[in-house]
């Protein structure tokens, strides 16, 4: 709340194409559990007009979050920075905090155009187009020195923003959060699960999580997998996500010889349920910001082997939570799945500590009181 007793008008503000990612997740759960004495927050989305997949607005709608979107004719819209610039005034926002290179350009032109405060989260930067690579990143990175306030979800990120040229005091690290209540495991609903999936108790059940695309390396963890089952047969591998690659790894799975031991099941809404048939959880990205997919699979007790990457390590300490591999090593991704598959007493003792830190220390309560915090600092200068 500010010095005026109004509490603080936040626009979360962020571009995607389709159903998105991790950071939806952790936008849509920060709108939803904000502190409305001292935050209101709008979460707005721009949105290609030509995009036949988005579905962030029926999340949001689900949740009850207060939803907005701007529709763009294409990704170079000239009209898109005045429609912001209005939002802005018509509905009294106080600080924009934008989310990607492209709504943070746009927020910082609407910032000086209406006196807003003005915030950026960084994620990453994931794309893999040469245009993303070479012009946007490199540009987003600089321009990310204009902003009075950058927040970077792992130590990785704010220092990459650091050597671009950003203040230190500038750019600080919030790791994303989880709400440990909502993923929580029943241990009686894991046949139930199970049944659903026609996967037989008897079945040691992997499973990862994530898009489709090149950096999240299911290609690999397909490998790694093979050789894990070569030494348990009753080794299953089930992929949630969609992406570009799904065609790719399908063909991958065929010419493996795995069959239905290796499942791609497109995109699954209720994640809770997935982890409650899952002995085992695997990340195997080449790249990551803070990775929503760990986060979960430690508040659910399913146990974790992950590749060291991006945020990872911060969120899920090596040996102590889980099992941290190097990235693009097969046979290190096989070496700690084999470990694990082996020692149901050690997969126990990893995820009970996974779930006390997330309780503890990465509960989505503690991430949204930090950043109501952080809101009404801004909030106060920009009124």
């Amino acid at each position: 709340m500010t010095a005026s007793g109004a509490p603080v008008h936040v626009l979360e503000f962020r571009m995607v194409r389709g159903t998105g990612g991790g950071p939806e997740k952790t936008i849509l759960a920060g709108a939803r559990l904000a502190d409305p004495a001292r935050t209101r927050v709008t979460v707005c989305y721009l949105r290609d007009a030509r995009d036949e997949v988005f579905a962030i607005d029926t999340r949001a709608h689900a949740l009850g979050v207060d939803y907005t979107e701007i529709v763009e004719r294409h990704s170079l819209d000239w009209r898109t920075p005045a429609m912001v610039s209005d939002l802005v005034r018509q509905r009294s926002v106080d600080v924009i905090h934008s989310h990607d290179y492209k709504t943070d350009l746009i927020a910082w032109v609407a910032a000086r155009r209406t006196g807003a405060g003005l915030l950026a989260t960084a994620h990453g930067w994931t794309g893999h187009s040469a245009r993303e690579r070479w012009v946007y990143y490199p540009a987003h990175k600089r321009l990310l020195r204009r902003f009075p306030l950058v927040l970077a979800v792992s130590s990785e990120i704010r220092d990459e923003i650091v050597r671009h040229g950003a203040a230190p005091a500038r750019v600080r690290t919030l790791l994303n959060g989880i709400d440990p209540d909502i993923f929580s495991r029943r241990r009686d609903c894991q046949l139930e699960a199970r049944s659903r999936l026609g996967i037989p108790p008897e079945a040691f059940v992997i499973g990862a999580v994530g898009r489709l695309e090149p950096q999240k390396r299911f290609d690999l963890l397909v490998s790694a997998f093979k050789a894990v089952r070569n030494v348990h047969p009753q080794a299953l591998l089930l992929i949630a996500g969609d992406g570009s690659l799904r065609e790719r790894l399908q063909r991958q799975i065929a010419e493996e010889g795995l069959g239905e031991s290796c499942r791609l099941l497109g995109l699954v809404h209720d994640v809770v349920e997935l982890h409650h048939a899952l002995d085992l959880f695997v990340q195997s990205s080449t790249y990551e910001g803070t990775p929503n997919v760990v986060l979960e699979a430690m508040a659910m007790e399913t146990p974790v082997v992950a590749t060291d990457v991006g945020g990872t390590r911060e969120l899920c300490h090596p040996g102590v939570h889980g099992l941290i591999v190097a990235p693009a090593d097969p046979a290190a991704l096989t070496a700690a799945m084999l470990e694990l598959v082996d020692a149901p007493s050690r997969r126990s003792a990893l995820a009970a500590a996974a779930r006390r830190r997330v309780v503890e220390q990465l509960s989505f309560s503690q991430r949204v009181k930090a950043l109501d915090d952080i809101y009404e600092g801004i909030g106060r200068r920009a009124r």
